[in-house]
């Protein structure tokens, strides 16, 4: 019509023929919609093409300081296209272009660091520390032997980490619970992840660690900070700890009230606008442990983004400062679409490499007060002797009514012993320990 002011929802506002509206979208998936045809009419679309990642990754690198980035970009692409076709199918995987751009600033970061390195093994540096923590088990071996082939000959320095590594050990021992390397392993990789990516995935079923992870991380950059080593990413850390699916939307984000128009601020909002009042060089964690849902995380894209801005519905937007990271604590991302799995880094807690002995060491110390050293030898024997049988016979004999991960079942094990034999009207540890024993044992059997 040409107007010069028009009529907008009960409003009447100008037009300046200048101002254009773009939608970008990737519609097609869980929490993403098409637009209604009669909006579609009035808009020009404009297909887009899958971008050439070779040159994409070969620009990157020149701009990062490498001098041979055409070879390493075509081996780069190479070794995602053969992740994407060679490796197990999960949620979790991403080799889109993201991926690639974050382990390219990454390998910028390090050849700086490292300028007296060769530049292959910077970059298989940076490809195998970004990408290592996400992959399952049999996965990691496969992508090392693709990362061999592709790269003859170049032998990669495992990295040092002594302080770093020296005060996780004294966290974990202080916290009284068991040294196992495939978890000392986790924190590192998470850490390391942390540095490259502000949205971390902590991924994996219940009892594979993932909270004692972030914990042990937060107190250790905390005490070297405390130590006085100088580090950008040694800071005293704060975290904050919301299970978004356990509220409304507008709790979590917030909204307007219907009745009054009153704006009311989510959860979300309240937390991240006091990390980001802060003005020391602290860290601030805000972790999400619940499961992801394609609603609630599609709107956090923005704040995943490159962007680092929360957008609220009052058209308020809070820019986060380097010191914010956003940590999510999954089981899974059955839901979650590919924009969301692809902006996060992603950290994959294996139950296997753990397993449930190391929970079971640490309930048995925490009661080693009441008994002898023989005793607790003897217990621990049993279970390293039985529990791994059965849990297999089960897993493959019996019908269970409720799945459960093999920590728990083991974990109410230790619940039952603990109440039969430590609590009130439970055997004398004082007894002599051939009969002492036999009633452990009948216990045992009966938990």
């Amino acid at each position: 019509a040409k107007l010069s002011r028009f009529m907008f929802e009960g409003r009447e506002i100008k037009l300046i023929p200048t101002a254009a509206a773009f939608i970008t979208m990737n519609p097609g998936y869980a929490g993403r919609t098409e637009l209604p045809d009669n909006l579609k009419a009035l808009f020009r679309p404009i297909a887009m093409m899958v971008p050439d990642y070779r040159l994409i990754a070969e620009v990157i690198l020149y701009s990062e300081g490498f001098e041979d980035s055409k070879n390493l970009a075509q081996k780069m692409v190479q070794m995602y296209k053969l992740c994407s076709e060679q490796l197990s199918q999960q949620d979790h995987y991403d080799f889109g272009m993201r991926a690639v751009k974050s382990v390219l600033v990454m390998a910028g970061a390090l050849k700086r660091q490292n300028p007296d390195k060769s530049e292959n093994v910077v970059l298989i540096r940076a490809l195998r520390d970004s990408n290592l923590p996400k992959f399952l088990k049999q996965d990691a071996l496969l992508f090392q032997a693709i990362l061999q082939d592709l790269f003859p000959g170049v032998e990669i320095p495992e990295h040092d980490y002594g302080k770093l590594r020296e005060e996780i050990e004294k966290v974990i021992v202080d916290r009284k619970l068991q040294l196992v390397n495939p978890q000392i392993k986790k924190i590192i990789q998470f850490y390391e992840t942390m540095e490259v990516r502000h949205g971390v995935m902590l991924v994996g079923p219940t009892g594979s660690g993932k909270t004692t992870t972030y914990r042990v991380l937060a107190e250790t950059v905390s005490n070297l900070h405390e130590a006085g080593i100088s580090h950008p990413f040694y800071q005293p850390c704060h975290y904050y700890v919301l299970n978004p699916k356990s509220i409304t939307m507008e709790e979590l984000y917030g909204g307007i009230n219907k009745l009054t128009l009153e704006w009311s601020d989510g959860l979300m909002a309240i937390t991240i606008r006091k990390c980001v009042q802060d003005t020391s060089e602290d860290h601030h964690w805000v972790i999400c442990d619940g499961p992801v849902d394609a609603l609630w995380i599609e709107n956090m894209n923005t704040v995943l983004d490159d962007n680092k801005m929360l957008c609220l519905a009052n058209s308020e937007r809070i820019k986060f400062t380097p010191f914010i990271h956003m940590v999510f604590e999954v089981q899974d991302l059955a839901v979650a679409s590919p924009a969301t799995v692809s902006r996060c880094g992603m950290v994959y807690l294996d139950p296997e490499e753990l397993k449930w002995l190391p929970f079971v060491t640490t309930w048995l110390e925490s009661w080693s007060s009441k008994m002898k050293e023989e005793t607790k030898d003897y217990i621990l024997e049993i279970f390293k002797k039985y529990v791994e049988d059965g849990l297999r016979f089960v897993t493959k004999k019996c019908t269970q009514v409720i799945e459960q991960v093999e920590i728990s079942k083991v974990t109410t094990l230790c619940k039952l012993l603990e109440s039969l034999l430590f609590g009130r009207g439970g055997p004398d540890f004082n007894q002599d320990t051939q009969k002492l024993h036999i009633l452990i044992c009948t216990t045992f059997v009966f938990a």
